[in-house]
């Protein structure tokens, strides 16, 4: 009798066993031959050497797909088994699927072209209003890179930059106190990642998350890297960042020119960042809408309504300093 032991790695041993070990039971029924127990992370397996090489080769291909979509069923390792299609094999157009195993795709035209960019260019600049998707879909990328081997972590930044107001002294160490900074990137991290393996990910520094501020000295190679909230950083910091890139990292940068919260009179970085890089070949500039805006209607509304007060006060002031002109 041989025994083999079978680390689940890529795959969240809460999703690969199922509920009340559902999964396992099924693997049990489906290799009657073999002993087969689960613990923690390690799957330890006792039986003929040939009924282990078969177990072994259905193993590799239940934890890809566990991996791909966040998901086991009963019915999957049947069809899994026996060398069948699952059910969500056939999902086209999925960046990745969610922790409920829902696909996660472009759901506009300029998403899609977000997702056609990062496949043709190195560094990305992803432009667009609060709700636009431009984060949410850069994150979903990432972890596709990652999880298809193409890159070996995932590096995600923003400014630590108040919107509006003053947040003071907060309690904790050094990531209590960044933490509330960095929580919109968390939160897209926890729908694409199953909390445990996230968890996992970032204790092995996998996946990192971190103000602006440090990651000055650093060269980022073999990652995704991801510069959200742009339009808040000043020239300084945004020429910093892009200059970290090392070989085979891709770039992406995210903003929206009508959310700077820099004190005047600082400039923004990403607004002089576009206008100094507009001629440089190899990067993707990519402009999302109104159009774009896939939270709630109401979203919409509200950008519109402040794009327009915007445009009426700009005019008002340009026409009461023509008047002023001439009047001297």
């Amino acid at each position: 009798m041989t025994e083999k032991h079978f680390i689940l790695e890529e795959a969240d041993p809460v999703i690969f066993y199922g509920v009340n070990n559902a999964n396992m039971q099924m693997l049990k029924a489906l290799h009657p031959k073999l002993r087969i127990v689960g613990r923690g992370n390690v799957v330890k397996v006792m039986g003929d050497e040939e009924e282990l090489c078969a177990f072994e080769e259905n193993m590799v291909r239940l934890q890809a797909h566990c991996s791909k979509y966040n998901t086991l069923s009963e019915e999957d390792i049947l069809h899994i088994v026996r060398g069948e299609r699952t059910r969500r094999d056939g999902v086209s157009g999925a960046i990745v699927f969610s922790v409920t195993g829902k696909p996660i795709t472009a759901r506009s035209e300029n998403q899609q072209r977000l997702v056609s960019a990062f496949e043709t260019h190195d560094m990305v600049f992803a432009i667009g209003p609060a709700g636009s998707g431009k984060t949410y879909t850069s994150i979903a990328l990432a972890v596709r890179a990652m999880k298809n081997k193409k890159v070996r972590r995932i590096i995600l930044s923003r400014p630590a930059v108040e919107a509006g107001e003053k947040l003071g002294f907060l309690p904790g160490d050094m990531r209590d106190k960044i933490d509330p900074y960095l929580q919109p990137l968390y939160d897209a991290l926890e729908d694409m990642i199953p909390r445990q393996k996230l968890n996992e990910l970032m204790e092995q520094n996998i996946i990192q998350i971190a103000p602006l501020a440090f990651m000055r000295g650093r060269t980022l190679n073999d990652a995704v890297v991801i510069l959200d909230e742009a339009q808040n950083t000043t020239p300084a910091q945004i020429k910093m960042f892009l200059t970290r890139m090392g070989m085979n990292t891709k770039m992406i940068v995210t903003g929206d020119m009508t959310q700077i919260d820099l004190p005047r009179p600082q400039k923004s970085g990403l607004i002089e960042a576009l206008h100094i890089l507009s001629d440089v070949d190899d990067i993707a500039v990519i402009h999302l809408s109104q159009k774009d805006i896939v939270r709630h209607k109401l979203v919409t509304k509200i950008v519109n309504a402040y794009e327009k007060y915007e445009k009426e006060t700009h005019q008002k002031e340009s026409n009461t300093n023509n008047e002023s002109i001439n009047k001297d």
